[in-house]
């Protein structure tokens, strides 16, 4: 009599933790894809500031920096880039909030990518 009264008590468990790995899976088929992007902008500044030199102007590059946003699918809009020249300095640094939907609430994730090196005159 004790065997059937035990049949059925996994079920609850497993139910959950299925829930919990769902969920789990949900946020990183969510995130993931938006965290490479913005790594994927991080490099392509870094690279920018690598060969920037003499020639190549504050507002050439924040149109690169724009348009590899926009490529990337990004929400990034001209305000939230700042490039200048100082002292020898390439600085960058671009702003943005990515919206992130978890069915059950939209997160509102904050990249604030910063990109400081000096200019090699060649």
């Amino acid at each position: 009599m004790t065997r059937r009264r035990m049949a059925g008590e996994g079920v609850v468990g497993c139910v959950f933790y299925l829930l919990v790995a769902a969920l789990v899976a949900l946020v990183l088929i969510k995130v993931v894809p938006i965290q490479y992007r913005s790594s994927e902008l991080k490099d392509f500044m870094v690279e920018q500031a690598k060969f920037a030199g003499r020639r190549t102007t504050p507002p050439v590059v924040h149109g690169a920096i724009l348009q590899k946003a926009n490529q990337l699918g990004l929400p990034v809009s001209k305000k939230d880039i700042e490039v200048e020249l100082k002292g020898g300095h390439i600085i960058m640094r671009c702003r943005y909030t990515v919206p992130v939907d978890l069915i059950v609430f939209t997160y509102q994730w904050e990249f604030d990518h910063q990109v400081r090196r000096p200019v090699f005159i060649i």
